[in-house]
């Protein structure tokens, strides 16, 4: 077990210093000069030059890197071209209001999925079954921001109940909080719920065609407690890998859904970042991005081998 987890912690190693590499190497071939977007289209050669030896954007690529690079490790994201803020404080704001919207979507897309995913699996022969499939399917074929619109419409501008937008820190308001929550959480979650509800109820039809179920059966227990007490379990396998992967969908779907919702996350400062073409803002959200689904991949990996039984005892 140890040896596995150490193996992915060198994965996880290796993907984050190629990740870091691709980002940095990609925003600099793209077209525009930072010190233009910063002084303005106006400025003077001798000022252009100034602000690049100011900035080491005049510095070889490799340098540059190195220097981005020694930043991060110590938790630096430098300073923002265009509004001089210190990025690391911003960031950290950032990453707590997407943290929070990207977690309770994911439990509010569990709650949904794995009561009507198992119920659409025991049921799959009758009607029931067929309806609550094809109510997954339809979810599935449905965008997020598509949600969050229709959401706005009607409970925010035709009833009135949710703000539209906005965000308010619990520590401030836990009320508020929880109005504004609501609506992004439901857009976000409601989408991975129907996804996922696909996987639950795929791997319990598996489960129930196994052999110890039937043995579970036979020893006494009813289908449904067969199922709680050894099905379960079993097919949460491969739901745990499909829910690491589709905490990295909701990152990126948070991305779109704070900026429906006005929502000052992660998403929007990146949105706003390369509205402004902030060189170096872009550069931390993008890799701050990379590194949240990377050590999500890590942490699904250590679980899955935790959970699999099959998995132990390859260790073992």
């Amino acid at each position: 077990m140890l040896r596995r987890i150490l193996v992915s912690l060198g994965q996880f190693a290796i993907t984050v210093l190629v990740a870091t590499m691709i980002v940095f190497l990609l925003l600099r071939v793209m077209p525009g000069d930072p010190a233009v977007v910063a002084l303005g289209i106006n400025a003077t050669p001798d000022a252009l030059d100034a602000w690049r030896h100011e900035h080491g954007t005049d510095r070889p690529l490799w340098l540059q890197y190195l220097e981005w690079m020694g930043g991060l490790v110590t938790g630096d994201f430098g300073t923002s071209y265009v509004t001089s803020q210190e990025l690391t404080p911003l960031i950290a704001d950032r990453v707590q209001v997407t943290l929070i919207l990207v977690g309770c979507a994911m439990l509010l897309a569990l709650v949904i999925a794995v009561p009507i995913g198992t119920l659409a699996a025991v049921r799959h022969r009758d009607a029931a079954g067929a309806v609550l499939s094809g109510a997954s399917q339809i979810g599935v074929a449905i965008p997020n921001f598509l949600v969050g619109v229709l959401l706005i419409a009607f409970f925010s501008v035709r009833l009135g109940w949710f703000p539209s937008g906005g965000w308010v820190a619990p520590a401030e308001d836990v009320g508020a909080f929880l109005q504004r929550l609501v609506l992004p959480v439901i857009a976000l979650g409601s989408v991975q719920a129907a996804i996922i509800t696909r996987y639950v109820r795929s791997a319990v039809l598996e489960i129930m065609r196994e052999d110890f179920l039937r043995t579970g059966r036979a020893k006494g227990l009813t289908f449904g407690g067969a199922l709680v007490r050894h099905g379960l379990r079993n097919a949460g396998v491969p739901v745990i890998t499909i829910v690491g992967v589709q905490l990295a969908a909701l990152l990126i779907g948070a991305v779109v859904i704070e900026r429906v919702f006005a929502i000052p996350g992660l998403g929007s400062l990146l949105v706003d970042s390369v509205a402004n073409r902030d060189l170096l803002a872009v550069q931390a959200v993008v890799v701050v991005l990379v590194l949240l689904v990377v050590l999500l991949n890590l942490i699904v990996d250590v679980v899955y081998a935790l959970v699999d039984p099959r998995l132990r005892r390859e260790a073992a």
